[in-house]
């Protein structure tokens, strides 16, 4: 079974966060646009590790505020990406989860050419939580560009549950 999220009728907003949120300097920009003939939400930007930053993000909301994505039945993430050679992570974040910095991640690469990144559920990992993960209880994915100083450019053509 393959449950499509983004593009799709109401589709939630891809939105754009940075370490700006705590007091880091790294900017980025997101957009909707054509990239490589495809319609995608492009993320540019530079990461930077000055006054204690390191990330920009693009995430999009799984269910509505105090509810969540149940993606039980299910076994991971597939995204199509585009980017500029660079690494990136995906983070995953459930209702179990109260703090900002808390998530399950697993890397990605994104090249220049179209593919699809296909994540299983299996291989995220905890970060700064010991809850074990719950894919019954999605909230959020972020796409991030994190860790160290680099330029970001990434492009995703569509997310979507396997």
């Amino acid at each position: 079974m393959i449950v499509e999220i983004w593009p799709a009728p109401s589709a939630p907003a891809w939105r754009l966060v940075t370490d700006a949120v705590m007091g880091g300097v790294s900017h980025g920009t997101i957009c909707d646009e054509v990239v490589g003939q495809r319609r995608a939400m492009r993320m540019r930007g530079t990461v930077s590790t000055e006054n204690n930053g390191g990330f920009i993000q693009i995430a999009i909301d799984l269910a509505a505020e105090g509810c969540c994505f149940d993606a039980m039945a299910l076994t991971g993430v597939d995204i199509d990406v585009l980017g500029n050679g660079e690494s990136y992570g995906a983070h995953l974040r459930t209702t179990d989860l109260i703090r900002p910095q808390q998530s399950y991640r697993q890397g990605f690469a994104a090249g220049p050419e179209w593919h699809t990144v296909r994540l299983p559920f299996a291989q995220f990992m905890p970060h700064r939580t010991d809850i074990a993960f719950d894919p019954g209880r999605l909230k959020r994915l972020g796409l991030v560009a994190i860790g160290r100083e680099f330029t970001a450019d990434l492009s995703v053509a569509r997310l979507a549950f396997y």
